[in-house]
């Protein structure tokens, strides 16, 4: 087989699905090979409008599995690495920390081991990229004021961000110890298509759908800065083509915002275009079904990234307004369970 390709790990995930269909749409005639585990956060149905495309294959496969990864790198002549695969969910990570560390941390090295040895062999060490996409969670937990930069100290307060602190810390190591050509990127918080239910927004439409108490953790004042996936999707083509080696890239939103507006927010979009179900609680706001539960251990107060590198070295920024991209996220899910309640 061995033709050129991207190897993007992680792409039947949220953010990793959402670039494949940006990047094979921006590149139609690029390959990508997909390697992914497809553990609960992970789904081939993210990707069955390219299941076809001749330029894309899919790996059934654990990026922690040396032999396997080893032989993708065999198969096919991999030019850049664009690294998504992780277990990401915080509340997860508490539970039981062993799997965020095989797959962030040693997942990533099997990665950068492998990465290393063939284009060492090729000669091409330094042309060819590892892009390894992390988050601002590494950098730990905000007061009231001031922004997370690229110089910020790691300070991560749970598992799943020790985790992806400790693997930032490999892709640096391989880039100043072997001359890898690697580049990291830490976004704020993404919302939009194709996001697993757990998390902050599907959760909380899922919950208004089916009438049932939306749960929003402590007092709901914990701000997060939101960022529209497709927006993180230009980013990331940004720097993986054009970001300097050996450098760290914020990508932020500007949407900063508590969690219990966030779900106001989205409860209000959803009366517009949900009032059948909507009468059909007796309620004359999804709003109504809110409610506050015991907070979560280790719970960040306040994330916000200072991505003014990003935009003044790229020329990149955020298009999509807020309450634009939350009312095409709401409407995205509100179709899905449709389908699938009429199945």
């Amino acid at each position: 087989m061995n033709k050129q390709a991207i190897l993007i790990t992680g792409g039947a995930g949220f953010i990793g699905s959402n670039f494949i269909h940006y990047f094979m749409d921006r590149y139609p005639d690029r390959n990508i090979v997909n390697i992914d585990k497809l553990t609960y956060a992970g789904s081939r149905n993210n990707l069955l409008e390219v299941e076809q495309n001749p330029n894309y294959q899919f790996i059934h496969g654990d990026i922690a599995d040396e032999k396997l990864v080893t032989e993708v790198f065999q198969a096919f002549d991999i030019t850049g690495v664009i690294h998504f695969a992780a277990e990401s969910h915080v509340d997860r990570s508490i539970e039981d920390a062993r799997a965020f560390v095989e797959t962030n941390v040693l997942g990533t090295l099997t990665l950068l081991q492998a990465a290393r040895d063939d284009w060492e062999k090729k000669g091409m060490l330094e042309n060819r990229r590892f892009h390894h996409v992390s988050t601002d969670e590494v950098y730990g937990s905000l007061g009231a004021e001031g922004k997370f930069s690229e110089k910020t100290p790691y300070d991560p307060r749970n598992p799943y961000s020790a985790s992806k602190a400790g693997a930032n810390l490999l892709v640096k190591s391989f880039g100043y110890t072997y001359g890898m050509n690697i580049v990291i990127s830490s976004s704020s918080n993404n919302y939009g298509p194709r996001q697993h239910h757990e998390k902050l927004i599907p959760t909380i439409i899922q919950k208004a759908f089916q009438g049932k108490e939306i749960p929003i953790y402590g007092d709901g004042k914990n701000i997060r800065d939101w960022l529209y996936v497709g927006d993180h999707c230009r980013a990331l083509d940004i720097i993986f083509h054009h970001g300097n080696p050996n450098e760290t890239y914020n990508v932020g939103g500007g949407n900063e915002k508590a969690n219990i507006t966030m779900a106001e927010q989205i409860c209000g979009i959803l009366d517009q275009m949900k009032p059948d179900i909507k009468s059909k609680l007796h309620v004359s706001s999804f709003k109504e079904l809110i409610r506050f539960t015991i907070d979560r251990k280790g719970h960040d107060r306040r994330y916000a990234v200072d991505d003014s590198k990003l935009r003044h070295e790229m020329g990149w920024e955020p298009n999509e307004d807020l309450q634009k991209g939350l009312e095409k996220t709401v409407e995205w899910y509100v179709k899905q369970w449709e389908l699938q309640a009429s199945h």
